[in-house]
Protein backbone atom coordinates (compact mmCIF):
# COMPACT_ATOMS: atom_id res chain seq x y z
CA UNK A 1 0.00 0.00 0.00
CA UNK A 2 1.21 3.40 -0.82
CA UNK A 3 0.87 6.30 1.40
CA UNK A 4 -2.48 7.81 0.11
CA UNK A 5 -3.72 4.16 0.57
CA UNK A 6 -2.88 3.68 3.77
CA UNK A 7 -3.96 7.53 4.92
CA UNK A 8 -7.65 7.53 2.81
CA UNK A 9 -8.41 3.04 3.81
CA UNK A 10 -11.18 3.05 6.32
CA UNK A 11 -12.38 6.15 5.60
CA UNK A 12 -15.38 5.76 3.24
CA UNK A 13 -18.16 6.66 5.79
CA UNK A 14 -16.70 9.96 6.72
CA UNK A 15 -16.19 10.91 3.46
CA UNK A 16 -19.79 10.12 2.25
CA UNK A 17 -21.47 12.14 5.02
CA UNK A 18 -19.32 14.93 4.51
CA UNK A 19 -20.53 14.45 0.92
CA UNK A 20 -24.41 14.91 2.20
CA UNK A 21 -23.83 17.53 4.75
CA UNK A 22 -21.60 19.86 1.68
CA UNK A 23 -24.34 18.91 -0.56
CA UNK A 24 -26.93 19.84 1.34
CA UNK A 25 -25.38 22.94 2.83
CA UNK A 26 -24.65 24.20 -0.92
CA UNK A 27 -28.31 23.60 -2.10
CA UNK A 28 -29.73 25.55 1.30
CA UNK A 29 -28.25 28.91 -0.32
CA UNK A 30 -29.94 28.08 -3.84
CA UNK A 31 -33.77 28.49 -1.84
CA UNK A 32 -32.45 31.17 0.08
CA UNK A 33 -31.61 33.31 -2.84
CA UNK A 34 -34.85 32.35 -4.49
CA UNK A 35 -37.25 32.98 -1.51
CA UNK A 36 -35.03 35.90 0.42
CA UNK A 37 -33.32 37.29 -2.03
CA UNK A 38 -30.23 36.30 0.33
CA UNK A 39 -26.88 36.42 -0.12
CA UNK A 40 -27.69 38.17 -3.12
CA UNK A 41 -30.86 38.99 -5.02
CA UNK A 42 -32.69 36.45 -7.16
CA UNK A 43 -31.99 38.14 -10.71
CA UNK A 44 -35.01 36.28 -12.31
CA UNK A 45 -38.68 36.79 -11.80
CA UNK A 46 -40.69 34.50 -9.46
CA UNK A 47 -43.40 32.54 -10.72
CA UNK A 48 -45.34 29.33 -8.81
CA UNK A 49 -43.06 26.60 -10.38
CA UNK A 50 -39.84 29.16 -8.98
CA UNK A 51 -41.44 29.53 -5.37
CA UNK A 52 -41.52 25.58 -4.98
CA UNK A 53 -38.09 25.06 -5.95
CA UNK A 54 -36.80 27.72 -3.73
CA UNK A 55 -39.04 25.77 -0.92
CA UNK A 56 -37.54 22.46 -1.91
CA UNK A 57 -33.79 23.77 -2.00
CA UNK A 58 -34.01 25.31 1.72
CA UNK A 59 -35.73 22.56 3.10
CA UNK A 60 -34.61 19.61 1.11
CA UNK A 61 -31.21 21.26 1.34
CA UNK A 62 -31.64 21.13 5.31
CA UNK A 63 -33.10 17.73 5.56
CA UNK A 64 -30.22 15.99 3.48
CA UNK A 65 -27.86 18.32 5.64
CA UNK A 66 -28.60 17.32 8.95
CA UNK A 67 -29.73 13.64 7.54
CA UNK A 68 -33.35 13.50 8.50
CA UNK A 69 -35.99 12.22 6.07
CA UNK A 70 -32.78 11.81 3.84
CA UNK A 71 -34.13 9.13 0.98
CA UNK A 72 -37.32 10.97 0.26
CA UNK A 73 -35.80 14.54 0.71
CA UNK A 74 -32.81 13.52 -1.53
CA UNK A 75 -34.61 11.79 -4.15
CA UNK A 76 -37.15 14.67 -4.38
CA UNK A 77 -34.28 17.37 -4.58
CA UNK A 78 -32.52 15.13 -7.15
CA UNK A 79 -35.94 15.36 -9.15
CA UNK A 80 -36.16 18.55 -9.05
CA UNK A 81 -32.53 19.61 -10.23
CA UNK A 82 -33.55 17.19 -13.38
CA UNK A 83 -36.54 19.31 -13.90
CA UNK A 84 -34.85 22.25 -13.76
CA UNK A 85 -32.07 20.90 -15.92
CA UNK A 86 -34.00 20.19 -18.99
CA UNK A 87 -36.70 23.43 -18.24
CA UNK A 88 -34.20 25.99 -17.99
CA UNK A 89 -30.63 24.77 -18.90
CA UNK A 90 -31.42 21.30 -21.68
CA UNK A 91 -33.80 23.65 -24.05
CA UNK A 92 -30.83 25.52 -24.63
CA UNK A 93 -28.44 23.52 -25.78
CA UNK A 94 -27.72 19.49 -24.85
CA UNK A 95 -24.47 20.06 -23.70
CA UNK A 96 -24.33 20.96 -20.24
CA UNK A 97 -21.09 23.57 -20.66
CA UNK A 98 -22.45 25.25 -23.21
CA UNK A 99 -26.12 25.16 -21.42
CA UNK A 100 -24.91 26.58 -18.17
CA UNK A 101 -26.28 23.37 -16.52
CA UNK A 102 -23.53 21.70 -15.29
CA UNK A 103 -24.57 22.33 -11.20
CA UNK A 104 -28.27 20.94 -11.68
CA UNK A 105 -26.75 18.20 -13.46
CA UNK A 106 -24.56 17.63 -10.65
CA UNK A 107 -27.04 18.36 -8.13
CA UNK A 108 -29.31 15.67 -9.79
CA UNK A 109 -26.78 13.09 -9.72
CA UNK A 110 -25.28 14.04 -5.94
CA UNK A 111 -28.93 13.97 -4.73
CA UNK A 112 -29.67 10.65 -6.52
CA UNK A 113 -26.67 8.82 -5.27
CA UNK A 114 -27.65 10.08 -1.69
CA UNK A 115 -30.96 8.86 -1.74
CA UNK A 116 -29.91 5.46 -2.90
CA UNK A 117 -26.73 5.34 0.06
CA UNK A 118 -29.28 6.58 2.70
CA UNK A 119 -28.07 8.86 5.28
CA UNK A 120 -25.29 7.40 6.51
CA UNK A 121 -22.94 8.38 9.98
CA UNK A 122 -23.62 12.02 11.37
CA UNK A 123 -27.28 11.77 10.83
CA UNK A 124 -30.51 12.43 12.94
CA UNK A 125 -31.64 9.11 10.78
CA UNK A 126 -28.85 6.81 12.30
Amino acid sequence: MNFLDNLLAGREEQSYALLRIVTGFLFIWHGTQKLFNFPQDFPYPLNPLMYSAGTIELVGGALVMIGLFTRPAAFICSGTMAVAYWMVHGMKDVFPILNGGELAAFFCFAFLFIAVRGAGIWSLDK
